[in-house]
């Protein structure tokens, strides 16, 4: 295994071995019981994998995502065949303030989304190569993570890359809902779900980096997007999480469809609605699922990655 430092693989950083407090029981349901878990040291992305870094893969291979993929019918025999349609979930501001108990209010299915057009047909990525790529499914983070030469994280790593090695702080920086007048994550500022007031301008995703790096050198793994992560919705805790959005209609049905657990919270996330935005938080997406607000990074915890990109 290369050893920690500048000779370790490009684009990535070392999280060291070590015992820490996952989960919490102070917040949401789903993070208890707050428990010591050990994990073996593991390199991991910097930064999500971005717009510019997915359409290299893309490239390459001529890879189709999920959302490019008219559904196939024989997986979802309950539902209205009108609605299986290629496309992925948009959030959708309303025009004003509305009722925070229906997301369906502020997510909309919108047929012809995906990576390449993040907000629906017409829509581009000009602009937004260093952005977090999105509408991606965890099919699609596994195929790219194959091709990298990489994985990606176990709940259990990821929590402990975003701790920092700030063992049992509620937030990623301490313990205030964010530090005033500083932003140091991309989260929801202003009234959710209808304005958004955000200092620096970004409405929707990010750059990466834009923020302040971690103790480990990482960045964005708070706020932003989403990461999916290699576990299932109800491992290393007692129950499963809710889900960060509002169903697609189309697998509304699907209740059998599995589910993992993704982490970070989002540009989404805000102290009135969702705080998510916290290390221990937990959320979870069905496999085949996108949306314009998650998306991944990659791991490694082998001697060699069979691919820089």
């Amino acid at each position: 295994m290369t050893e920690p430092g500048d000779g370790g693989p490009v684009g990535m950083r070392w999280v060291p071995p070590g015992e820490f407090t996952m989960g919490s029981d102070h917040d949401y349901r789903e993070e208890r019981p707050a428990h010591r878990e050990r994990v073996d040291g593991f390199w991991m992305d910097v930064a999500p994998v971005t717009v510019a870094e997915f359409g290299r893969f893309v490239a390459a291979t001529g890879y189709l995502t999920t959302a490019e993929q008219t559904p196939d019918a024989v997986d979802y025999p309950d539902a209205d065949p009108a609605l299986l349609v290629a496309g992925s979930l948009v959030f959708t501001p309303p025009p004003g303030p509305v009722p925070l108990d229906d997301p369906a209010r502020w997510w909309s299915y919108v047929p012809g989304t995906c990576w390449r057009s993040p907000e629906g047909p017409g829509s581009t990525v000009d602009g937004l190569a260093e952005h977090p790529v999105v509408h991606v499914s965890l099919t699609d983070a596994r195929a790219y993570a194959r091709w990298a030469g990489k994985e990606l994280a176990t709940e259990a790593q990821w929590e402990r890359a975003a701790r920092g090695g700030r063992d049992g702080r509620r937030y990623a920086w301490g313990e205030e809902l964010m530090p005033a007048g500083v932003p140091v994550a991309n989260t929801w500022q202003g009234d959710f779900p209808w304005r958004s007031d955000d200092p620096d301008g970004f409405s929707r995703t990010s750059p990466v980096g834009h923020y302040p790096a971690n103790p480990y050198g990482l960045v964005d793994l708070i706020g932003n997007v989403w990461e999916w992560t290699a576990s299932a919705a109800t491992d290393s805790h007692g129950s499963s999480p809710s889900s960060c959005c509002a169903p697609n209609p189309a697998r509304a049905e699907a209740a059998a469809h599995p589910r993992n657990t993704i982490k970070g919270g989002s540009h989404l996330c805000a102290p009135e609605y969702c705080r998510r935005y916290r290390p221990a938080a937990r959320a979870a997406q069905e496999v085949d699922g996108s949306t314009s607000h998650l998306g991944f990074r990659c791991v490694s915890s082998h001697s060699e990655i069979a691919k820089q990109v």
